[in-house]
């Protein structure tokens, strides 16, 4: 992997006067439009450095690991091949850390810069970033002391293992936790005497009325299931599958202490995954709006509509987040310059009405910062894909024709395009996974539960997960979901893994 050099580390790549000068202009418009930002840290890379940068993920203190070395080949290969090419990088600390590469055209370096402050006013401001660490620069170098002074403990070789056992389950997190208590005090239940959940009646021949049967019966059938839940460990299905392995696995201290590194990194990321499409239209929002009113100068006209074209291009059978981000984001804001929304635009079912309707509220500009406040990926376009965006983008939803051994269209109706959408972003392609029962057949054994929403589970990364599952816990490990339709339990007991189905 490409060294860097302690100057940059200590010191970063100072801008050249042409780029500093710009910085400062593009930082002053982007105050005057309202964003609200970190202060921001523009350091220069060669590609190298950059390549070397984005492989750890945008921290160059992260601890040693092998996938980090083979991250980096594999972006060093495609940026030398032509086939990609990173243009910046910027990382959610406080300050931001923004890296150039400094082969860049001055006019990709204009965007970039205003690419980045778009990034960071969404990073302080949006609410689903407000949890994470804001000091993780140095929390990524803390964690890589300690994992370096475990290396030398218990050697390379068994840390690395381990390493490796973890960082395939470091998606097996509740990316909510941090904003959700799931956790509830207990409360002492008084013993079932007959009267379970039987309303006060002040007259006794009233009570057959207040107090039914048919209530009772269900009341007691509540506490049934409540004393169930209570007897079950743990009470109720946990989805931070690390965390519970971190409180209750029997791992030596140094695992935990690795597991517990692995988590928080998890966690920290976890936003990011779950906003990919507003940060990312976000800044390119901003960026677009910038640099066609007050930066590009008429030389780098040309430039920037080819670079800024591909970045926003859609290609065929893929979701660009920066595509669908930003014309969202101006679809709303055209909503609300016009009035198109409450109860009478609600109402209104005339289409030409709807196309003319324009109140001259003027409220767009106000309503984006609102929306980047408080929305994630899912809520943004639950709340405001409309047939209208659709129509104009020319969504599709598709599905695999057998026969003819290719994609076809399936639908183009409003209401399957925003349900296959809001699908993909709720599982992001990790399946929904809970620990069920921690003393599965009073056995010690661990059952877990897949939430299984349309798409079956892949048997071969689930029998790798399994195992790895199985080494942590120490016991064998059961997984329950279904496969074409029909219940099934998949078993790895540490050494192989088994599949019967459950009746």
């Amino acid at each position: 992997m490409a060294k860097i050099s302690s100057r940059f580390l200590r010191e970063g790549r100072q801008l050249p006067p042409e780029l500093e000068d710009a910085r400062l202009e593009i930082k002053q418009i982007c105050e005057e439009y309202g964003l609200d930002f970190f202060e921001t840290v523009f350091e220069m890379c060669t590609y190298e450095e950059i390549n070397m940068i984005a492989a750890y993920g945008g921290f160059p203190t992260r601890y040693p690991h092998w996938r980090f070395g083979m991250e980096f080949l594999e972006m060093q290969k495609s940026y030398e091949y032509g086939l990609s090419k990173i243009y910046e990088m910027v990382i959610n600390t406080d300050p931001s850390y923004a890296y150039l590469m400094d082969c860049n055209l001055v006019v990709d370096q204009k965007l970039v810069m205003a690419h980045v402050f778009g990034h960071v006013d969404f990073f302080k401001n949006n609410h689903w970033f407000k949890p994470t660490n804001r000091k993780m620069l140095d929390q990524m170098a803390n964690h890589a002391t300690r994992v370096r002074d475990i290396i030398d403990r218990e050697g390379a070789s068994t840390v690395e293992q381990f390493v490796d056992m973890c960082l395939s389950l470091d998606n097996l997190i509740d990316p909510y936790l941090p904003h959700i208590q799931r956790t509830r005090k207990a409360t002492e239940e008084p013993e079932d005497d007959g009267s379970v959940g039987r309303l006060p009646s002040e007259r006794h021949y009233m009570d057959r009325h207040i107090n039914p049967p048919e209530f009772l019966a269900a009341q007691r059938e509540k506490k049934a299931s409540q004393a169930e839940k209570a007897a079950r460990y743990p009470e109720e299905p946990v989805r931070d599958v690390l965390g519970f392995l971190l409180q209750h696995a029997r791992l030596a201290k140094w695992q935990r202490q690795i597991l517990q590194i692995i988590r928080d990194e998890a966690y920290y990321f976890a936003p990011q995954g779950q906003t990919k499409i507003m940060n990312e239209g976000w800044a390119t929002y901003w960026h677009t709006k910038l640099m066609t009113k007050h930066i590009l100068t008429d030389s780098e006209v040309i430039d920037y509509a080819d670079h800024h074209s591909g970045t926003v291009a859609q290609r065929p059978g893929q979701l660009n987040p920066y595509k669908l981000g930003v014309e969202l984001y101006r679809h709303i804001e055209r909503r609300w310059d016009r009035g198109q929304f409450g109860k009478d635009w609600l109402d209104c079912t005339d289409p030409r009405e709807r196309k003319a309707w324009d109140t001259g509220a003027m409220l767009g500009r106000d309503k984006l910062f609102e929306v980047r406040r408080t929305h994630n990926d899912i809520t943004f376009l639950d709340t405001f894909l409309t047939p209208e965006f659709c129509r104009e983008q020319g969504f599709f939803t598709t599905k695999f024709d057998k026969k003819a051994d290719e994609w076809v269209v399936d639908s183009r109706e409003f209401a399957d395009v925003k349900k296959q959408l809001l699908q993909m972003l709720a599982s992001r392609g990790t399946p929904r996974i809970y620990v069920y029962d921690a003393n599965f057949a009073n056995r010690g054994e661990l059952l877990l539960t897949h939430e299984h929403e349309g798409l079956d589970i892949q048997l071969d990364w689930a029998s790798v997960t399994l195992a790895n599952l199985a080494a942590l816990w120490g016991r064998p490990v059961h997984l329950e979901t279904l496969l074409e339709g029909k219940p099934i339990r998949m078993s790895h007991d540490g050494s192989e893994v088994t599949r019967e189905e459950v009746r």
